[in-house]
């Protein structure tokens, strides 16, 4: 609710804006959409919102994990154009509840853990460039290419021992504590996440 509060607030910006655009775009932060409008002759300000959900698979040393990649960001940027109306730098916060879900499969024991790593920042500073002024007026293609420093990911593993006996729960359980810091590190290349989106804008 708070997400979309926030998109309908950008909207309604953009009614007053002396030019303002409506984008819509896909990329490796999902697939969403952006309000921006013109403050400065050479600054903009968009907020945009993007989601996704796809599966996703891993290893560690000690298991494997079949999950899914779940996508939630909301966007408050600012586009910067020093050299003209294409060429843009773009920096903010994109507040993100972005994780992965899965199921992991031990090697060694009986059962199966249940695992969850969130991002290390729920508000994560983003830096980038782009083409094409989303707040333009007219039809106009855009793009962003940066990265998201969302922070060391947070791994968080339980064991299920449904079906295992008391002696197997027991080595299951045990098996947590490493384990979950085995996810932790495999998933670290996630700290600094590339953001590189594609899309279109109706601008008024």
């Amino acid at each position: 609710m708070k997400k979309l509060l926030i998109f309908a607030a950008a909207m309604a910006a953009c009614t007053t804006a002396s030019a303002a655009g409506i984008g819509v775009r896909a990329g490796t932060t999902g697939i969403g959409a952006d309000v921006a409008f013109n403050v400065l002759p050479t600054l903009d300000a968009r907020v945009g919102y993007s989601a996704l959900k796809w599966g996703f698979d891993t290893d560690t040393s000690n298991a494997r994990y079949d999950g899914d990649l779940k996508l939630s960001n909301l966007s408050t940027l600012v586009d910067f154009r020093p050299l003209g109306p294409l060429f843009r730098l773009t920096g903010g916060l994109i507040f993100n509840d972005n994780k992965f879900e899965a199921v992991g499969r031990p090697n060694a024991v009986a059962g199966s853990f249940n695992a969850t790593v969130e991002s290390g920042r729920s508000a994560a500073p983003y830096l980038g460039i782009g083409w094409g002024n989303v707040a333009g007026r007219g039809f106009n293609f855009y793009a962003d290419l940066g990265v998201m420093f969302m922070g060391t990911p947070k791994a968080s593993i339980s064991a299920n021992c449904a079906g295992l006996s008391a002696g197997q729960c027991s080595a299951l359980q045990n098996e947590v504590a490493a384990e979950q810091q085995r996810l932790q590190d495999e998933m670290k290349g996630f700290k600094y996440y590339p953001v590189m989106n594609l899309g279109f804008t109706i601008g008024f």
